[in-house]
């Protein structure tokens, strides 16, 4: 295969192997794009778009494999919602594409977008592994580093290739770019030992206007939807749940409602501005953050319509970088009543509850990215994303399988 603007010709390829690419590098680019933006980046938004390139050739590939793999009515049948799939993660690489573009071709962003940023964007930077780092030459499972620092290395570039579902086995070289992910405190640590040199953290400017603080609170809020629509999308076609579907619709309602609030608020804010055009990279983030959420719904589709999970989508979600679990809290068990600090779910499992839903006089609401003051209660429902094994840890706490139905 040749990466994007060279000549792709059919080939054998594994559809599962390649639908699981998809997913880790879909989630992987979200990461990236709102990441240069805080970090006012060109070198994570070309990352961006070197990864959307192999995105493009990714969904070549299972496109032509679906395509030879279709013989009857009963085949097009069953293998429409693996098309969705594709189409979805497609549509998800295409959209990080464009926030990356915000960047990187400098269409202009107010500075209140970067000083809301980092509470809504865990931490991600770029290291290279230098010559004599005590990393080179060592598994992630020896260096143990989430354990003691709590940050991920979520993804490797070495040379023109990457590893996007790194696990403890995968050992680093000299020369390698890790993405870490994880807090301040520790990243500076990690990106000590791998560098040789200070991580200095971007320092956002207060801002200034309330209206425009409104709008960028409405695409920050997107973001975080749009992120765990995405999670829940994925975790509804693996389990092949309706209920959680569902879910992804609802929450993908919510990011269109919140779309016209940011609107609103960024007309208001033009006229307080000293140059509106800078508001452009504002409502480009908004329409890309919106195009995920979308994305969500379809990648969700085959399970709203009854079509079920087609076997290989399966079995691509379930070897992928990550899963997601859904647990609701029983009355009386160990969960009921404490906070997520209380638990130290994340130390105990490896696992990150990154979503609480709850239910209080009937009405529905959802806790997105919660910490550790959150406090869970009996009928809470929590999603967490972390390793299989991770999930069954869990499972064994909570008293329950690993599963979300």
């Amino acid at each position: 295969m040749e990466p994007s603007g060279g000549d792709v010709e059919y080939e054998p390829v594994s559809v599962k192997a390649v639908l699981s690419e998809m997913k880790d590098t879909a989630e992987l680019l979200i990461d990236l794009s709102f990441s240069a933006v805080l970090n006012g980046s060109d070198d994570i938004a070309r990352e961006v778009l070197e990864l959307e390139a192999r995105m493009d050739v990714l969904q070549l590939q299972a496109r032509m494999s679906l395509l030879m793999a279709a013989r009857s009515p009963e085949d097009a049948e069953q293998l429409a919602p693996v098309l969705g799939v594709v189409g979805a993660a497609e549509k998800i690489s295409d959209a990080a594409g464009d926030i990356a573009k915000v960047v990187l071709e400098d269409i202009g962003l107010p500075d209140a977008m970067r000083a809301a940023l980092p509470e809504a964007v865990e931490t991600l930077v770029r290291a290279e592994v230098a010559a004599d780092s005590e990393l080179a030459g060592r598994t992630l499972g020896d260096l143990n580093v989430e354990t003691e620092t709590g940050v991920r290395v979520i993804a490797i570039r070495r040379a023109d290739d990457w590893i996007t579902n790194p696990d403890r086995a995968t050992a680093l070289d000299v020369g390698d770019t890790v993405l870490l992910r994880g807090p301040d405190e520790g990243i500076a640590d990690v990106y000590l030992r791998a560098t040789g040199e200070r991580y200095e953290p971007p320092q956002p400017p207060e801002p200034s206007i309330e209206d425009l603080e409104r709008a960028v609170d409405s695409i920050v809020l997107m973001k975080n939807i749009s992120e765990l629509a995405v999670d829940l999308a994925y975790g509804s076609v693996l389990f092949d749940s309706a209920e959680v579907a569902e879910e992804v619709v609802e929450l993908e309602a919510e990011v269109d409602a919140l779309q016209s609030r940011f609107e609103a608020w960024t007309f208001r804010a033009a006229a307080r501005v000293e140059d509106p055009i800078s508001l452009r990279g504002l409502v480009h983030l908004a329409n890309a953050t919106e195009v995920i959420s979308d994305a969500a719904v379809e990648i969700s589709e085959g399970v709203l319509r009854g079509l079920g999970t087609h076997p290989v989508v399966e079995q691509a979600v379930e070897e992928s970088d990550e899963v997601i679990v859904r647990q609701t809290v029983a009355p009386g068990s160990e969960f009921d009543g404490v906070t997520l600090g209380d638990r130290e779910v994340k130390t105990e499992t490896g696992m990150r509850v990154i979503a609480v839903r709850r239910s209080r006089d009937g009405e529905r609401e959802w806790v997105i990215q919660p910490g550790p003051t959150t406090k869970l209660e009996a009928g809470d429902v929590f999603i967490a994303k972390g390793t299989r094994s991770g999930a069954e840890r869990l499972g064994e706490l909570t008293g329950t399988e690993y599963s979300v139905e």
